[in-house]
Formats: C-alpha cells, sequence, structure tokens
C-alpha cells in the first residue's frame, strides 16, 4: 500500500502513570517515579529516538478531580510549562506542547512563558488551548462561567496572545554595538488591545521566537470549540472512537476551516488513539486480559458516574444503567455523547463501560500486532478520517516502549511515517509554514513604536 507520498502526524500524550487506568499497578511501572525529572526525559527521549513530532503534556490543575479520588491517571503530576522547558534542554527535535487555560490565566503572561519555551527550545514550542472545567476554586474562582461565556474569553485570550506575539517584527533586533542600538524601537509596536475580558498594552519583553508564535493545538469538539479551532488551531487532538463519524467530522471540521479563510491542509487533526502493541495478536489479547485484571472497580464505577454525570448506586455490574438514570445531558461534554451512546443505544453493561473508560477513555482501542494496529491506523488516515493521531500509551513504560520500538518502525517500513526529523522546528515537522511577522512600514508606526489609525 502506498501513502501518495503523504505521512501521518504522530504525537504522544506523555502520561507516565499510563492511559489505561490502574495500570500503574502492574510490576515495572515507575509508578514510584511520578513527577521525577528523570522520568519525563526517558519518556521524551524514548519518543525523540522514534522520531515522534511532538510529547504533550496536558494539564488539569486539580487533586479533587484526581488523585483524590483515586484517579491518578490524568493527575497532575508536571506542570507543562516548568518540565518542558527542562526537556528542552535535555532533547534537540522533538516538539514540545504544553496545556495552559485561558481561563486561569493571562494573556501576557501565557505569551510570555509560551514565547520563552520556543525560544529556548529552539522552535520546538506548542500551546494546548483549553477553557478548564476543573479547579476553579484554586484560583479563586467561586463558580465557573458558562461554557459560552469561556469560549468568548478564549477567542480573545488567543487573538490577543497573537498580537503579542507579532508585537516585534522580525527583524527588531539590529544589535548595532557601534550605535549602542540592540533593537530598532520603531520595529516593535504596543497593542493597546481593549476588549470584553483583557486590557493589554503590551508589547511582549522579548524578541519574536524562532516560529513566530508557538504552534496552536486545541481539543474542544463542541461547536464553540471547533469554531475556535478553525480560527486559530494548527493542531486538532479529538475522542473519535468511530471511523464513520470520525470521516464526517474530519470533512465538517476541515470544511469550517476553508470557511474562516485558511487553507484545511494547514489544520492537522489527531484522535487519540491507545494502542496495545505486542510481537503478536495472541500476546497482544493476553496483555488487555492482564490490564483488565488491574481494574479498581469502585474507582472505576465512580469514574463512569462522572463520565455520565448520573448516580449509579445498586446497578450491578453486570446490568446496563436503567434509562431513568440520565438526565439532561451536561454542556459540551462530547465523551458524555459517546459513553450515552454505549450506555442508552447499546445497552452495554456497567462492567464493559467502566472498561472502556478505564483503557480508551473514548478514543480509539487498537489491540494486535504492530501490522494489525498499523493496518487500522493506515485505514484510517488513507480514508480521510485523520492526518494522524495522538499516540496514547496504554501502561508506562513499556507500552510506550512497544509503541516506539514496534509500531513505529512498521509505520516507517511502510512509508508512512519519516525516519528522521526534517527541518528543527516543530511548524517544520508537521510541514507548516511559519506565520508572517508584523510589517512596520506596512502599519504606519511612530517613532515610538506607537501603530497609528
Amino acid at each position: 500500500m502506498t501513502n501518495s507520498n503523504r505521512e501521518l502526524v504522530l504525537t504522544a500524550f506523555m502520561l507516565p502513570a499510563g492511559y489505561y487506568k490502574d495500570s500503574w499497578r502492574m510490576t515495572g511501572s515507575q509508578s514510584e517515579a511520578l513527577g521525577s525529572l528523570e522520568l519525563a526525559k526517558y519518556v521524551a527521549e524514548l519518543c525523540e529516538a522514534a522520531c515522534l513530532d511532538a510529547v504533550f503534556i496536558g494539564d488539569i490543575p486539580s487533586a479533587q478531580a484526581t488523585v483524590l479520588k483515586g484517579d491518578i491517571m490524568m493527575a497532575p503530576f508536571y506542570e507543562p510549562i516548568t518540565t518542558l522547558s527542562a526537556l528542552a534542554a535535555l532533547t534537540s527535535n522533538i516538539g514540545l506542547i504544553g496545556t495552559m487555560s485561558t481561563t486561569y490565566s493571562t494573556p501576557f503572561n501565557a505569551a510570555r512563558q509560551l514565547s520563552g519555551l520556543d525560544t529556548l527550545s529552539g522552535g520546538r514550542a506548542g500551546w494546548n488551548i483549553v477553557t478548564s472545567w476543573a479547579g476553579s476554586a484554586n484560583f479563586g474562582i467561586s463558580e465557573l462561567a458558562s461554557p459560552e461565556e469561556r469560549y468568548r474569553r478564549a477567542n480573545e485570550f488567543v487573538e490577543t496572545a497573537i498580537e503579542l506575539w507579532d508585537s516585534w517584527s522580525d527583524d527588531a533586533v539590529t544589535n548595532d554595538k557601534a550605535a549602542g542600538v540592540w533593537a530598532d524601537p520603531s520595529l516593535i509596536r504596543t497593542i493597546h488591545h481593549a476588549g470584553e475580558f483583557f486590557s493589554v498594552t503590551g508589547p511582549l519583553p522579548m524578541r519574536r521566537s524562532p516560529q513566530g508564535r508557538p504552534l496552536l493545538v486545541q481539543a474542544g469538539s463542541s461547536s464553540d470549540g471547533m469554531d475556535l479551532g478553525s480560527r486559530f488551531a494548527d493542531l486538532i487532538y479529538t475522542a473519535q472512537p468511530d471511523r464513520a463519524k470520525a470521516i464526517d467530522f474530519y470533512s465538517a471540521y476541515k470544511r469550517q476551516v476553508a470557511e474562516a479563510g485558511r487553507a484545511p491542509g494547514d489544520v492537522k487533526i489527531l484522535p487519540g488513539l491507545v494502542p496495545l502493541v505486542a510481537e503478536t495478536d495472541s500476546e497482544a489479547r493476553e496483555l488487555e486480559k492482564e490490564l483488565a485484571s488491574h481494574i479498581n472497580y469502585d474507582v472505576g464505577r465512580r469514574a463512569l458516574e462522572g463520565v455520565l454525570n448520573l448516580d449509579l448506586t445498586g446497578v450491578e455490574l453486570d446490568d446496563a444503567i436503567p434509562t431513568d438514570r440520565f438526565g439532561e445531558p451536561p454542556a459540551l461534554r462530547s465523551r458524555y455523547e459517546i459513553f450515552r451512546t454505549r450506555a442508552l443505544d447499546d445497552r452495554a453493561s456497567v462492567r464493559d463501560l467502566i472498561i472502556e473508560n478505564h483503557r480508551s477513555f473514548g478514543h480509539i482501542w487498537a489491540v494486535g500486532s504492530a501490522a494489525t494496529v498499523a493496518d487500522k491506523m493506515i485505514d484510517w488516515f488513507e480514508g480521510e478520517a485523520c492526518d494522524g493521531f495522538s499516540l496514547n500509551a496504554p501502561f508506562m513504560p513499556g507500552g510506550l516502549e512497544r509503541i516506539c520500538s514496534l509500531l513505529v518502525p512498521e509505520l516507517q517500513n511502510r512509508g508512512y511515517f519519516k525516519s528522521e526529523y526534517r527541518g528543527s522546528t516543530l511548524r517544520e515537522h508537521l510541514g507548516l509554514s511559519r506565520p508572517g511577522a508584523w510589517d512596520a512600514a506596512a502599519a504606519h508606526v511612530t517613532p515610538s513604536g506607537d501603530q497609528l489609525p
């Protein structure tokens, strides 16, 4: 099978406890090292050796929503920006994508930190833009705004960050030692942003970073999320476990990108994939049974209640959930729809739903040899269901080691993934052009750098 000169985009979700909930209980999980730089370094170096495009660190800044519920899979053991900054010094090529909330931060602080990461890494930074749903009390917010308001804030937040990143032209730094001028003030502008949520003057106190702007990443699949992503994002993460629905989502998203005045090929769509890979299909199935044997069903029941926003008291593990337990769907919860369909339309048992939630959390679950899993990935790719995948190792570090040593070489041998990095920046890894810089001459600036009307 040939790929018509197209290659997959592959990034790895860096969850050192493993994506399969409770997989940290396996022998050799290195759960004792969670939060350590040494473990994060090992993961990043493993992914870089396999030529993956980027590692991605998510963030739920709340112990109440994770550790205190007995679920450490998504626990924020690693703060994204500090961890990625450390990894920038320990790696050379791999992209470094981190989550920062538009609800819990400010545009100036976010733009400064992300520009700093992009500069220190030589152009490998990416920003996963989220509006947040947990941890508000930790930031002094007694009640979260509505999803619609949070997305309005997110749109203005990103617009303002882009203004700040573009506040320096590419040639603003002259480094003229004879004249005693390091930067030309006429090529640096204040932005005078005044909007519904933010008032920001700028400029950033730092030169434009190697990528111009960090790569922008977005993961919301609601209409508001797709609006934000189609306007700004270079990379879209999504949960799409069904191939036919993924094809429809892919087509609709690319259409919306075009309607936003952007080239559809400049936005890469990556559904999440949890590949359980072994030397043979039968070995992978045995490993699947072993992973299931570690499930804590009490924790799993509470986690499923959270996903479905209902009470499962009195419902036996092998029973389907009574339809009258379901209330009004929560706003903007794509995974709710995935599991609601399985519960109501397919009448899956509580046990089956817990297993599905534990192993893939609404993402694609693929089990088998490298050839078997690669077949599925290529089928989705060639069928225009995706531009690549966000790889979620089911257990760590062994699951990631199998992905990198078995699955990635299989894809490389078939011509669907690169065997070496091309270029040095994350945008170059993805075949994306660098955003144009602010043009001082076209903007008609004063000698002080202020923009004229």
